[in-house]
């Protein structure tokens, strides 16, 4: 393997590291992974704050073909993901395929070459026949907007850069946020600050949390064969039925719906309190939360929820709208990531120049989420419109994986130098993703979430069963593609 791979793949996250193993399995060595840190794990080597886990049972959050009937628990901490990604590097042979510290720049095609110019931070350069976009969503911090946001003398930093150095036990903390992560953190942040003041915009929807601790006898037994597959598929089956209140009828969610408000009850007893968290739009129009130890810390007498809106922030604290001054010594921002920007941001120049924010001028879009017209060879993992709001995301990539090889292989067969998509088969595409996004419960339910652009159009979400996308897209089909010799 020289330094002109043939395929180049953009980061190694989960999508990254599944790309390059199931390529050496097609027999496609000729790769390199591009990981702007030192590192693999993207998320789930960046996120260490306290508490930091998954919300998807471990079985199904993991590879298909390299399933661990070891994990701990249900809901396996950061730690051990992290870990488990790493044994895959190692169980796989991708060490010789990663290049650290390799933050791309830029990435353009060559026209009359035939290849992608890749162009490093560092100066380096990559030409590449194929690039593979593993980037993800989940790793450009998100910050309100606030205004005073840098006068505050404190402490303060956003829940993915975590500062371990600083000790918070008695200190005066504010969260702002109370989404996926901060649910995670607020907890044991409870148990160590004087006075924790959690600031919410909008209440979650909070399911229990089934964080079963798998026990020695419990691994062994799911070590048998066949035995982590059956589990793994039963996982599945569960959190897919979910979907049928997310994107059939709203109205059919009415059981998950009472799960969390039995929860919230059994929870909190103060009525006051209570009407501060329930949530005033349907249930899965946001992502529902799964935590059995959120609300508690909220009745601690430690704890302050504060529901008025910020209205600045000074040097020394928070002050809301109603004028209520809330004094602090350090700020967490609980407030998530910037998703959108994770490829709209990028430099990435197609064909005949053309940029890729030119071609989403009227918004972020691609056929099956993978492949944009006018980029050939241009892969996308987890991009538009492949994001689930009731099972594992893991799945998702691994059937983008496999389009992608379908296409590699179009393209081989054809002795082809570049595959392009369709222009008129991505606008069937998505033209029939919006048409039933629009009637589903993250368009319907009364709420305003990061699944939705700033016209309101939801440019994250897949609009129906994780099933049904593996069948429409597992394998890519050869009118929907243009194939230059």
């Amino acid at each position: 393997m020289g330094d002109d791979p043939s395929i180049v793949i953009v980061g190694s996250g989960f999508a990254g590291l599944g790309m390059a193993i199931q390529l050496k399995k097609a027999g496609f060595h000729d790769f390199v992974i591009l990981e702007k840190n030192a590192d693999v794990g993207g998320t789930w080597r960046d996120n260490t704050y306290p508490g930091c886990a998954c919300d998807v049972p471990s079985h199904m959050y993991s590879f298909s073909f390299e399933l661990n009937p070891g994990w701990s628990r249900m809901f396996a901490p950061q730690e051990e993901i992290w870990a488990y990604m790493r044994r895959c590097v190692a169980k796989h042979g991708l060490a010789e395929h990663l290049r650290y510290g390799s933050a791309v720049d830029a990435m353009e095609w060559d026209d009359s070459a035939g290849h992608w110019e890749v162009t490093v931070a560092d100066g380096s350069r990559y030409t590449p026949k194929a690039v593979i976009a593993g980037i993800g969503g989940l790793h450009i911090p998100s910050y309100p907007d606030i205004p005073g946001l840098e006068r505050f003398a404190g402490a303060a930093f956003h829940s993915a850069e975590w500062d371990h150095s600083l000790d918070l036990e008695g200190k005066r903390v504010a969260v702002i946020g109370t989404g996926a992560s901060a649910i995670q953190f607020v907890p044991p942040l409870a148990e160590k600050a004087a006075r924790l003041h959690v600031f919410q915009r909008t209440a979650p929807w909070i399911q229990p949390r089934p964080d079963i601790r798998f026990s020695t006898p419990m691994r062994r037994a799911l070590a048998l064969p066949g035995a982590a597959r059956a589990f793994r598929t039963a996982i599945y089956w569960v959190l897919e039925a979910r979907s049928v209140g997310f994107t059939v009828d709203p109205r059919l969610s009415g059981a998950m719906k009472k799960v969390a408000l039995d929860h919230l009850a059994r929870q909190i007893r103060d009525p006051e309190l209570r009407a501060k968290v329930t949530p005033d739009y349907t249930i899965g129009c946001k992502r529902i939360l799964l935590s059995s130890d959120y609300y508690p810390a909220l009745t601690r007498p430690n704890v302050d929820l504060v529901t008025d809106e910020i209205a600045e922030v000074t040097e020394t604290g928070i002050v809301t709208a109603s004028g209520s001054v809330h004094e602090v010594d350090v700020i967490v921002y609980g407030t998530g990531f910037k998703v959108a920007d994770a490829l709209t941001g990028q430099r990435i120049t197609g064909r005949n120049g053309l940029k890729i924010q030119e071609a989403w001028a009227d918004g972020i879009e691609a056929h099956h989420g993978v492949t944009v017209p006018g980029f050939p060879n241009l892969f996308l993992l987890s991009g538009p419109n492949t994001g689930l709001g009731h099972n594992s995301i893991i799945f998702m990539i691994e059937t983008q994986i496999q389009h992608i090889l379908g296409c590699l292989r179009l393209l081989s067969a054809a002795k082809g130098r570049a595959i392009e998509v369709r222009g008129p088969a991505v606008r069937r595409f998505n033209d029939r993703v919006q048409r039933r996004l629009r009637r589903a419960v993250w368009s319907q339910g009364g709420c305003r979430s990061w699944y939705l652009d700033e016209n309101g159009v939801n440019r994250t979400l897949w609009p129906g069963f994780s099933f049904e996308y593996w069948a429409g897209t597992r394998r890519p089909d050869p009118a929907d593609y243009t194939v230059t010799r």
